[in-house]
């Protein structure tokens, strides 16, 4: 079985159609998505709406990323407390949440955190961040013990995650893989091309492939443009120069 999972999307409908588009022509029979869909993107609604439709048509499973519960329960604490770090965050986000429909926000609500499941006999983990919490990050230099120590609860054999935007993988002492998938939507590594894993599984055993697409970067960084909040520049920058995570 060839699965596709894609993460970190924030809006980028422009990458999200060209992966679409190579995951079609890979012949992938199931999507895993692993969160953050909307947020601080040139198209957030528009992006949202485009998973709704997905689930109707495809064989997809999703799951919550921290941004997407940031949405749905957003408040003017958790506004002040996202600024306090990253003001430019804090703007999109409040700009997400006018721009968002009841319906989109509940239906980011009512994701799930994280989901198991075995397929063809490997037991399989999807989280956002790690399985201890959505926001906590699995980065390609992290010594292979402050990993194990996130899966000491763990039983599956396979953990597959995003969040950090930045592709990676571990192998435990127990034999349990990790996997971050990368981003679709914001890449943080110095190939500014979506990122997304093509997972094949056959009788037990897995094989894994980070793949980068090619989008049209310039029209999603002249979108970023239109959206109306103090900051929006960077992010709009972002996307065609990927060098700082937050702002």
């Amino acid at each position: 079985m060839k699965i596709a999972v894609i993460s970190d999307i924030h809006g980028n409908m422009e990458a999200l159609s060209a992966v679409l588009e190579d995951i079609k022509n890979n012949d992938c029979d199931k999507i895993f998505c692993l969160g953050d869909y909307a947020m601080a993107g040139p198209e957030p609604a528009k992006t949202i709406n485009k998973f709704i439709e997905l689930r109707k048509i495809t064989d997809i499973t999703m799951i919550q990323g921290n941004t997407d519960l940031m949405i749905a329960d957003y408040s003017d604490e958790l506004y002040s407390a996202v600024k306090n770090s990253a003001p430019v965050m804090a703007n999109a986000l409040r700009n997400d949440v006018e721009l968002l429909s009841d319906e989109q926000k509940t239906f980011l609500k009512n994701l799930p955190a994280q989901i198991k499941m075995e397929v063809e006999g490997v037991k399989i983990l999807l989280v956002h961040g790690s399985p201890r919490k959505n926001n906590e990050n699995i980065l390609p230099d992290m010594p292979l013990i402050e990993v194990e120590k996130m899966l000491e609860n763990v039983d599956e054999d396979l953990v597959l995650c995003g969040h950090t935007h930045m592709p990676c993988g571990f192998q435990t002492s127990k034999s349990q893989t990790v996997v971050n998938v990368g981003s679709v939507g914001r890449p943080f590594t110095e190939n500014p091309d979506s990122c997304y894993l093509i997972l094949t599984v056959n009788n037990g055993k897995c094989l894994f492939e980070h793949r980068f697409i090619k989008y049209d970067k310039e029209t999603a960084s002249k979108k970023m443009l239109k959206r109306e909040f103090e900051g929006v520049e960077k992010l709009a920058q972002t996307l065609l120069n990927p060098k700082e995570r937050h702002f």
